[in-house]
């Protein structure tokens, strides 16, 4: 049963002899005691609900917190990690390009110790074919000279001719 506070202002009492009518008031009284006491109990339990759900709202709040501070912390050793291989990468790159440059370095001064060294062999070769052709014409002129035991051999073999030619 329910009662409301207009049923509680317009509600009338019969008149009886020295007042209200005592039965009619006694169980008015009966059911506001037992409507007040559903209210209360609903009152009660609807605190409890409301403590429980103020709880619950509180550990949500609690998680909620925890979880955005959780995504701030992940999402800041993100971006370190992000800053920290960025540096890795670019010390790795930068390591990479001088030893690149170095070999290309070594490549050149390679190549320039080969080139010093085919024009050294140029030079060399040149030397002893100036050295080779000195040496053949002094050969050759000391084959063309005219030596005096040749000539003395030479001399008596045209004898030697004459007289079998003269026999």
């Amino acid at each position: 049963m329910s009662v409301s506070k207009i049923d509680l202002l317009n509600k009338q009492f019969s008149r009886r002899m020295f007042g209200y009518s005592r039965m009619e008031v006694d169980q008015f009284m009966l059911e506001l005691a037992e409507v007040l006491g559903d209210a209360a109990d609903s009152r009660k339990g609807l605190q409890k609900k409301i403590k429980k759900l103020e709880q619950a709202v509180k550990e949500y709040r609690q998680r909620d917190e925890t979880l955005r501070d959780t995504l701030m912390s992940t999402q800041k050793m993100v971006d370190d990690l992000k800053v920290t291989a960025g540096k890795e990468a670019q010390l790795i790159i930068d390591e990479a390009r001088s030893k690149a440059d170095t070999m290309v370095q070594k490549g050149h001064n390679r190549l320039a110790q080969i080139h010093e060294e085919i024009e050294g062999l140029k030079r060399q070769r040149s030397q002893f074919e100036i050295q080779l052709k000195g040496l053949l014409k002094s050969h050759l002129e000391m084959l063309d000279m005219s030596d005096p035991e040749k000539e003395k051999v030479e001399e008596l073999e045209s004898k030697v001719k004459y007289l079998k030619k003269v026999d």
